[in-house]
């Protein structure tokens, strides 16, 4: 028999997570070890208990889900997050992503999905996938629109979709069939050309220029 998956469960409203709780403990192997009120009282929870994932609300007061993914990521601590949020906003996921989280779901995702998606991070997979572009120009254009040093190649665009949906240097290697290094100098080199300091950014404006 496998061990269960521990799990941190974080959401500020007391009825939310006894649900979230009901439901998840029908799938085993899986424990809900430590509840949360907000991402304060879960890290402090953590620092006695760890756990193989961490499911939690983005928006609660105080530390909310990107703050709390922040300081996880800050201390070192490495734990696999999934955030959740009731808000269908095109620009979430694409945060989501930069601050380091491993899934991101909207609450009204079935117990089924929300069970698989938890079973997946905790073997080290992402849920995290490209994003429609569209809706994250219209409502999330980057301020910088100068455009790019140079022009982009198929793989290029092809190493940028795959940025704009999450994924690590490791795992774009595997999806296009190059070596970790060769995507490290293809991203240093998209960086360059956007006149970028960071992968957010570079996503950002490449979307607000529509090169992806």
């Amino acid at each position: 028999m496998s061990a269960p998956i521990r799990l941190a469960l974080a959401d500020d409203q007391a009825l939310v997570r006894g649900g979230l709780r009901a439901l998840l403990e029908g799938f085993a192997p899986l424990q809900v070890v430590i509840e949360a009120g907000d991402g304060e009282a879960l890290l402090a929870a953590l620092d006695a208990t760890p756990v193989d994932v961490i499911l939690s609300d983005i928006r609660m007061p105080g530390t909310d889900g990107f703050v709390l993914l922040q300081r996880l990521r800050e201390r070192g601590d490495a734990t696999p997050v999934i955030l959740l949020t009731t808000f269908d906003e095109p620009e979430l996921p694409l945060r989501a992503s930069a601050a380091g989280a491993q899934g991101f779901l909207l609450k009204d995702a079935s117990p089924e999905d929300l069970f698989e998606a938890i079973s997946r991070v905790a073997r080290g997979e992402t849920l995290l996938a490209p994003v429609p572009t569209d809706p994250v120009r219209a409502r999330y254009a980057f301020r910088d629109q100068s455009p790019p040093t140079d022009t982009f190649n198929e793989r290029e665009v092809a190493i940028l979709r795959l940025l704009a949906g999450g994924y690590s240097n490791r795992e774009i290697a595997k999806a296009v069939f190059l070596s970790e290094g060769t995507v490290k100098n293809y991203v240093s080199d998209i960086l360059d050309k956007l006149g970028t300091r960071d992968r957010t950014r570079a996503v950002l404006k490449a979307i607000t220029l529509r090169i992806i």
